[in-house]
């Protein structure tokens, strides 16, 4: 790819980029959120055409006008905003668009396209019925799904943007063993992510950009995570996890023996003013869930929950909103924004009473609401009426962030706060995270980052099979430790 520029609303995300990849590596592509990674693999992949630059492909030109044009040479992409259609099975899904058919009738030969889809489930060892509608998935295996899908191309380029966001570390493993192979037969990859240590284990070159432009390539042998950091943000990183020490003071949300049939029981906590809870455990352990039944997403069958120690009858998410507790879900796109609805619309969304004269809004208290708080948490966008689904994953975080900090909640609920965002923004979410702590906010963080769990909370608990199965306090755990409390007894209170 050469001289490759691109602007968006007069904001320029790519300016006279190169970036090469050859056969049989594995190239990272690097960079903050913003940075125009994602938007470079959306030309490639013909999902956006460049305003300038071309591409040559296996030494050739090609102008890749559509993502047909990328699918038909070769070009494939794990994209990092799953996008299945939930209503299909998991085998309509990988061969949508390419199915069998008998013969030439247009009649889709249903047993050949379950028995090619078993050969690839099989391939990545995952047992799950090809027949099974996508939308009984979990997350992670939506994101299964998305490798599967892109590998069954045969691929003579394979572009994965995070694609471990959302995997336990069996799976990974699995995906990383895919990757050697992929490799050992010639084909090239693109490799985006956030998670410095799966670069410095599976790549061979890192291209980083900044700011919409060609900072360097380098081969990885060559750069430690401080150097590849600071290329990435233009500035050392001192101290990823600001954790500051909080007056921690009563028990602002408590949770007693809540139980649901089949997902989780007997759950007992309490997080404090002032305190950060983390919660730690495998995919499947039941951390989630808990919290959407905390916030009135899911009912419960059993137990009680208090709010400054008066129980709280919470049966939807407006009664957990009007008590104080607000909740970042796991999945931004799908329970945290309105996509098609702009920054400052998307902001202030759970705020309109606040903000509204009887039944219409008043606009300007709007602005200045928005306007404050853009200044407290930087967002980078062309302005308040720019719509929420063109900004970079980690800018969409902080929206949604933005959104519930308007509400001045007593309980901030995390769930995997940090995830698809660059290490720049991991830092300025963490340090938000301690201002609002040392100000008396009670903060939950569910992570599966083993060092952000222990860099960033007070206590920590650990689930496994819908059970707490061990609660340590900082600095008095290892992260061996946290995983083999999750994967087996009860560990040291």
């Amino acid at each position: 790819m050469r001289h490759i520029s691109k602007a968006f609303h007069g904001v320029h995300a790519l300016k006279g980029v190169h970036f090469e990849v050859r056969r049989g590596e594995v190239h990272a592509l690097m960079g903050e959120n913003g940075a125009g990674k994602s938007t470079l693999m959306r030309i490639l992949t013909g999902l956006v055409q460049p305003d300038e630059g071309d591409i040559v492909f296996y030494g050739r030109p090609l102008p890749i006008d559509s993502p047909q044009t990328a699918l038909r040479h070769g070009i494939a992409m794990i994209h990092q905003e799953l996008n299945p259609i939930p209503e299909m099975t998991i085998a309509e899904n990988i061969f949508l668009g390419r199915e069998p058919e008998y013969g030439k009738t247009g009649f889709v030969n249903k047993p050949l396209l379950f028995r090619q889809t078993a050969e690839l489930l099989d391939e990545f060892r995952l047992k799950l019925d090809p027949r099974t509608k996508v939308k009984q998935l979990s997350v992670a295996q939506k994101q299964m799904l998305e490798i599967v899908k892109a590998v069954s191309y045969n691929a003579r380029l394979l572009i994965m943007d995070e694609p471990t966001s959302a995997l336990s570390e069996e799976e990974v493993q699995t995906l990383f063993h895919t990757i050697e192979k992929l490799k050992q037969r010639g084909v090239p990859i693109v490799y985006i992510s956030h998670r410095l240590e799966e670069i410095f284990k599976i790549a061979d070159r890192v291209t980083v950009l900044r700011d919409g432009e060609y900072i360097s390539t380098t081969r990885i042998e060559a750069l430690s995570k401080d150097e590849l950091i600071t290329m990435m943000v233009g500035r050392p990183l001192s101290n990823i996890f600001p954790k500051e020490a909080a007056k921690i003071g009563k028990p602002i949300l408590e949770v007693e023996n809540l139980s649901r049939s089949n997902v989780f029981s007997d759950i007992q906590f309490n997080v404090r003013s002032g305190e950060i809870l983390g919660i730690a455990g495998l995919m499947g352990a039941g951390r989630s869930e808990v919290m959407r039944a905390i916030f009135g997403i899911d009912r419960f069958d059993a137990g009680e929950i208090r709010v400054d120690g008066i129980p709280a009858h919470i049966r939807k998410p407006a009664d957990a909103i009007r008590l104080g507790i607000a909740l970042v879900t796991e999945d931004r796109k799908e329970l945290g924004l309105v996509l098609c609805r702009s920054v400052k619309e998307n902001m202030t969304l759970a705020s309109l009473n606040a903000l509204s004269n009887g039944l219409f809004i008043n606009r300007l208290s709007e602005i200045a609401a928005c306007s404050k708080m853009t200044g407290d948490i930087t967002v980078k966008m062309s302005g308040l009426d720019q719509t929420v689904q063109s900004l970079s994953g980690g800018n969409q975080q902080k929206v949604v962030l933005a959104k519930w900090l308007m509400r001045k909640p007593k309980v901030l609920i995390l769930d995997e706060p940090t995830r698809g965002i660059d290490v720049g923004a991991k830092a300025e979410i963490y340090r938000l995270m301690s201002d609002l702590a040392r100000d008396g906010m009670a903060i939950i963080m569910i992570s599966s980052e083993l060092p952000e769990i222990m860099g960033m909370s007070d206590r920590i608990l650990v689930m496994g099979e819908g059970r707490i199965k061990g609660e340590f306090m900082r600095g008095q755990v290892t992260q061996e430790e946290i995983l083999e409390c999750a994967i087996g007894g009860a560990g040291i209170v």
